[in-house]
């Protein structure tokens, strides 16, 4: 990755550590469902960290869409499905979500020009 991806992954993990560690039990039952959300089921991780990236698009979530980009390019997505993915967040979010598709298309030029 490249250090924009390095520096948000830093930021990222540190400040989980840090609401994680003031131990409030609800926080920690809320991280560990949305880890669970995502684990492998009936859909495989790969379509499911496609919808949490189109999801992310919808409610316009930049970190959001920006850590479903890493996933979902760790699990093999290719830069047309990306693109296809990007097409259904533009349909169902209208046209708002495009700055973010815009910010979305930085992501991937970093993880697949490297």
């Amino acid at each position: 990755m490249g250090k924009r991806l390095d520096d948000f992954d830093s930021f990222r993990t540190a400040m989980n550590e840090k609401i994680l560690e003031a131990g409030n039990l609800q926080v920690k039952r809320f991280f560990n469902l949305d880890s669970q959300a995502y684990a492998e089921g009936a859909l495989p991780v790969k379509t499911k960290e496609l919808l949490g990236l189109v999801a992310s698009a919808v409610l316009r979530c930049d970190d959001c869409i920006t850590y479903h980009i890493v996933q979902c390019h760790e699990h093999g997505v290719t830069k047309e499905e990306f693109f296809e993915v990007f097409n259904v967040a533009l349909i169902v979010g209208g046209s708002i979500t495009i700055p973010h598709i815009r910010r979305a298309t930085e992501v991937l030029e970093e993880l697949f020009d490297k």
